[in-house]
């Protein structure tokens, strides 16, 4: 068998959670798989954390606080819609630390996975000769930095000169694209879409469009996520209650308006008879919501508590206004809860309307709000076959021992090609291209006497290279 190495921001968090299970999913049928990841979290086996000195994990967070400078005015949590991906040449060894890294490993196969938040610069993907293969967790890879595109984009396809979620006038966006195009051209990359929805939206990019894009799921341990009775599940989580129980989760969903929670609150004030329901929040307190008590679990750490919640529950409801491949709806399912989510994104790869969930209309309350009540009146029969229905549709699709399979089809057909090439060549162009993004980032934040002063500098600098270059070239005439 063969070796691959899965790169991910973070182990933790949805993207980290889904890389975290593949890994589990190759190593259990037989190969060897490693993660390395900016912050490390777990302690299963052959996972690590970026090796970095104090001062370069400074530098990083301090270089990705100014890329979002800009826009911190106009957008509450900047992070939660864009980031830009930057590279500032001589100034951090991010690259090369993790370069190195993946070198000591030897991989067959280098596996991408969220790679954002100052973790990987799009600019090192171009040094690695091993076969990529990049599984996309949102839509940052094909954009000039925003998670999920904005309205308005879409009649451009993503060009992102006027980027809607920045202020104006910025070009950083743009410069960001423009950085990743030119990258892009050097590396050979598998792209996996992860849903059909983002697989579709890839090869409709100007960024993507001329990549091999597939589309394979995310696995799930079915093992463990399994259905369990209901009644024990509700007693080990404290839970003292014979109503109908709704489910809610997501980190800060309260507070980010891309979990929908804004649209959760109005379908559930819209309910006819609203005493027959209780909510359950998790992974965030909760706003009051008028007459349906509520019950914050608050953030849950462990699957297994994870498991009762979703056994404790008679509905999951998965209001994201945004939504790739939801981890929580396949959990959901695999437990046998069926789900209630607006149809978009890759909602509709795992819930099939009315036969193991509902698929309200897009960003619509009232239909939110009518499947809610669709399965309420279900007869005690016809839940029990929603919750069955709901189960088997994970087990045949997405169950571990299904997935795992194909991602090794797919790594065999990939396989070829050396390995990783340290950061030794110099390209004038993105040199240019990368300290003008620099200087834009932080334009609005310096007097004009000094943006000049830095400008006047900059020049000298692309001056003395320049000659530089040309003295070289002039020594080997």
């Amino acid at each position: 068998m063969f070796r691959v190495v899965h790169i991910v921001t973070s182990d933790n968090g949805g993207a980290g959670r889904a890389c975290v299970r593949l890994h589990s999913a190759l190593l259990k049928a037989g190969l060897e798989s490693f993660i390395i990841t900016k912050n490390k979290s777990s302690n299963l086996n052959n996972i690590q954390e970026l090796k970095q000195s104090k001062f370069n994990k400074s530098l990083t967070k301090s270089i990705r606080n100014i890329s979002l400078l800009p826009f911190r005015s106009s957008i509450k949590k900047a992070s939660d819609y864009f980031s830009p991906n930057i590279n500032i040449p001589f100034l951090s060894d991010n690259n090369k630390s993790l370069l190195q890294q993946i070198d000591s490993i030897s991989p067959d196969i280098i596996h991408l996975h969220w790679i954002e938040g100052g973790f990987v610069n799009i600019h090192s993907l171009a040094s690695i000769t091993k076969p990529i293969i990049w599984s996309l967790h949102d839509e940052n890879a094909y954009t000039g930095g925003c998670h999920y595109v904005a309205n308005g984009c879409n009649e451009n396809m993503f060009k992102c000169k006027l980027c809607p979620l920045l202020p104006k006038p910025s070009r950083v966006s743009y410069l960001t694209f423009i950085n990743k195009q030119e990258t892009y051209k050097k590396i050979n990359i598998t792209i996996n879409g992860l849903s059909s929805w983002i697989a579709t939206r890839a090869k409709e990019s100007l960024l993507l469009q001329d990549k091999s894009i597939i589309n394979l799921p995310n696995p799930i341990d079915t093992n463990l996520y399994k259905p369990l009775n209901k009644a024990f599940a509700r007693k080990a989580l404290c839970i003292d209650s014979n109503k109908i129980l709704l489910a809610f989760g997501a980190i800060g969903g309260s507070s980010i308006k891309r979990k929908g929670f804004a649209q959760l609150k109005a379908a559930l004030e819209m309910l006819n008879d609203k005493n027959k329901y209780e909510l359950v929040v998790f992974g965030g307190q909760s706003q009051d919501i008028d007459g349906i008590n509520v019950i914050n679990l608050d953030v849950l750490h462990d699957d297994a508590t994870l498991v009762l919640l979703y056994n404790a529950c008679d509905i999951f409801i998965q209001p994201s206004l945004a939504e790739n491949l939801s981890n929580a709806i396949m959990e959901s399912l695999s437990c046998g809860t069926p789900v209630i989510a607006f149809n978009i994104g890759g909602n509709m790869d795992m819930i099939n309307h009315k036969i193991n969930g509902y698929l309200a209309k897009p960003l619509d309350a009232k239909d939110l709000s009518n499947g809610i009540e669709w399965f309420a009146n279900l007869n005690l029969e016809q839940k029990e076959d929603i919750s069955n229905n709901a189960r088997n549709s994970i087990l045949s699709k997405f169950d571990y021992k299904v997935v795992a399979p194909m991602y090794i089809a797919v790594y065999k057909e990939m396989l070829g090609g050396g390995g990783v090439i340290p950061l030794l060549s110099f390209s004038f162009t993105s040199f240019n291209a990368t300290y003008s993004l620099y200087l834009i980032l932080i334009f609005n934040y310096l007097s004009l006497n000094n943006l000049l002063h830095i400008i006047s500098q900059y020049i000298n600098k692309i001056n003395i290279l320049h000659s530089y270059q040309l003295n070289l070239v002039d020594s080997y005439d």
